[in-house]
Formats: structure tokens, C-alpha cells, sequence
């Protein structure tokens, strides 16, 4: 079987200035991290989904977990598309496992 692997990127930029807006934001990003999202820089998170059908399913479960204020955007590439990003300044986080493989030794 054959697969076409996808990133699904996630940009948000949440109100913090009440106390609610803040339960908020972190509700929000403890969905992210809960469902497998990982941060590639502040308010940016991806994760990796086998095909365009997974990855279908992933964006209307965040949409449904999104909050009712601020700016949420999904975007969803190839993973080859994915592999072309260039870094201008600063490096490649090299802590985070972040692999298509099923098994991962350490």
C-alpha cells in the first residue's frame, strides 16, 4: 500500500487579555500537544498524516476544538513540500523525534 504523506500546519494568534482568553489558549494548545502536534516555533505547531483523507479528519477535529476568539489557520502540504522549507536564520530543531517511521528505536 502506498502512501502520500501530508504536514498539517497550524497558525493561531489567540487573545490574552482576560482570564478566560487565557484558559482559552492554553485549552487550545493543550489539544494541539494532546492530539500529536508538535511546535515548530511559538503559535505555529505540524503534525504528519499518512494520506489527504487522515488528514481531512484532523482539520474538522481542530476545527472543532478551535476558540470562539482569535485567528486559527490550517494549512496542509506534502511532506516533500514540507522538506523544502529553508531556514534563513536559526537551525533545525534536532530534539524533537519527528518521523513517518512506525517503530522508532532510541
Amino acid at each position: 500500500m502506498s502512501y502520500r504523506y501530508m504536514r498539517i500546519i497550524v497558525f493561531f494568534d489567540l487573545p490574552s487579555v482576560t482570564h478566560s482568553d487565557l484558559q482559552a489558549y492554553r485549552k487550545f494548545r493543550k489539544f494541539l500537544l494532546s492530539e500529536g502536534f508538535i511546535m515548530m516555533q511559538e503559535s505555529v505547531y505540524s503534525k504528519l498524516a499518512m494520506n489527504g483523507t487522515t488528514a481531512k479528519l484532523i482539520c474538522d477535529k481542530l476545527k472543532k476544538n478551535t476558540p470562539k476568539e482569535g485567528i486559527v489557520q490550517i494549512l496542509t502540504i506534502t511532506e516533500k513540500q514540507f522538506a523544502g522549507i529553508e531556514y534563513v536564520v536559526g537551525n533545525r530543531q534536532t530534539t524533537i523525534v519527528d518521523s513517518e517511521k512506525r517503530l522508532l528505536i532510541l
